[in-house]
């Protein structure tokens, strides 16, 4: 399907908004991702350290209720006050175990609960007045190995801090590098839409430019291609049409010199006297056939070229420089043509031209034809042996 200019550009204005939109949202989902991941980890580590103080805190509780039974004699009160106090440590370690997956970590914990419902067991069954008696001691080894079992755990969770760390730095440098590779691509596709939408746009554009460039130099074998059914397609056609028709009038203009200038020559050689004209650049453009041979000259030798270069007479000369200088005409001016002679140069084994005898005096007028620009005007020189009247 072809699109207008109109629908292209609009296109290539979708399709860059396109871009920014698919490149800002994917950068939004990174940090979104990044902030959930972040979020989860920091909420799970906040509720992991701060059930951690609570079973430390238990832990605690628990020791010093221990040292307290061991060092004085106990009471019901102390009692039942160290087997709530294994009831509510029980309870934050099972709310402690629901946040870990590892098995290790879920071991540990596991190995503490039990040793502390041996120690509520224990408790239940110690006697008051039997402070030395077995159930003391083994009150003493739980509370042991509880703190023992604790501090392995917090070993175990300050490790697992460290890779919890690790973990949080890993998923902000992928993300880092997720949100570069998309900037890269995006920035990537920016630079080929840059290069490749403008100069579709602007190659048809071009092309009428050269076009135009080589009428301006009238060459009219020039056509502009382009297959587009658009507005440039259509300016494209239009402009092939005028190219057409400028080359039909230039042939015509052509033609139509051509016809003039024979008309002119067959004139200018039916006149006897001698007639020569040339442009404002001093340069000849034409000479009737009794000028040729007066001179003794080819076309070759003077036709566009300047009047200095040639072997022309200097009087000729002097009196074009003079017309073209002053824009003006020239009045019977005195011209003198003396014979050349062909002379060998022994030195250099080159030809030169010597002046001779006179063979032709005569008189010359300059008539300039005038154009809007004064380097578009022509100046027609006319040689007679008569003073003209």
């Amino acid at each position: 399907m072809q699109l207008s200019l109109k629908r292209r550009v609009g296109a290539s204005f979708i399709i860059a908004n396109a871009v920014v939109l698919i490149m800002g949202f994917t950068v939004f989902f990174f940090l979104d991702s990044l902030n959930s991941q972040i979020s989860s980890i920091t909420i799970s580590s906040n509720k992991i350290a701060q059930l951690t103080d609570e079973v430390r805190i238990s832990a605690v509780s628990i020791v010093k209720m221990q040292k307290k039974i061991v060092t004085s004699t106990p009471t019901s009160e102390d009692l039942k006050r160290l087997e709530n106090l294994c009831e509510g440590f029980q309870a934050q370690l099972q709310k402690l175990d629901s946040f870990y997956q590892e098995v290790e970590a879920k071991k540990k914990i596991s190995r503490m609960q039990g040793y502390v419902d041996s120690l509520k067991t224990i408790v239940a069954k110690t006697s008051l007045y039997s402070r030395d008696g077995e159930g003391i001691s083994s009150i003493n080894d739980l509370t042991d190995k509880i703190l023992e079992s604790f501090s392995e755990f917090q070993d175990m969770q300050y490790f697992q801090n460290e890779q919890r760390d690790k973990e949080v730095k890993s998923i902000i440098g992928e993300t880092r590098r997720n949100m570069l590779i998309t900037l890269i691509i995006t920035f990537l596709g920016t630079i080929l839409l840059s290069l490749v939408v403008p100069g579709k746009i602007a190659m048809p554009f071009k092309k009428i430019n050269d076009a135009v460039r080589e009428l301006q130099d009238c060459n009219f074998d020039v056509s502009i291609y382009y297959d587009q059914d658009d507005e440039i397609g259509e300016l494209a056609r239009e402009l092939n049409k005028m190219i057409i028709n400028m080359k039909k009038f230039e042939q015509l203009r052509t033609d139509r010199i051509s016809v003039e200038h024979r008309k002119f020559d067959t004139l200018a050689n039916m006149i006897k006297k001698n007639i020569m004209i040339s442009n404002a650049k001093g340069e000849l453009i034409y000479m009737n056939n009794p000028m040729y041979a007066l001179l003794e000259l080819q076309s070759d030798d003077i036709i566009n070229k300047v009047i200095t270069d040639t072997m022309m007479p200097d009087s000729i000369v002097e009196t074009f420089e003079l017309a073209i200088k002053r824009r003006s005409k020239i009045e019977n001016a005195e011209i003198n043509i003396p014979k050349r002679k062909k002379v060998l140069i022994a030195e250099t084994g080159e030809y030169t031209f010597e002046e001779t005898e006179e063979v032709f005096h005569g008189y010359a007028n300059v008539f300039p034809i005038r154009a809007k620009e004064s380097n578009l005007d022509y100046y027609m020189m006319i040689i007679s042996k008569e003073v003209f009247v």
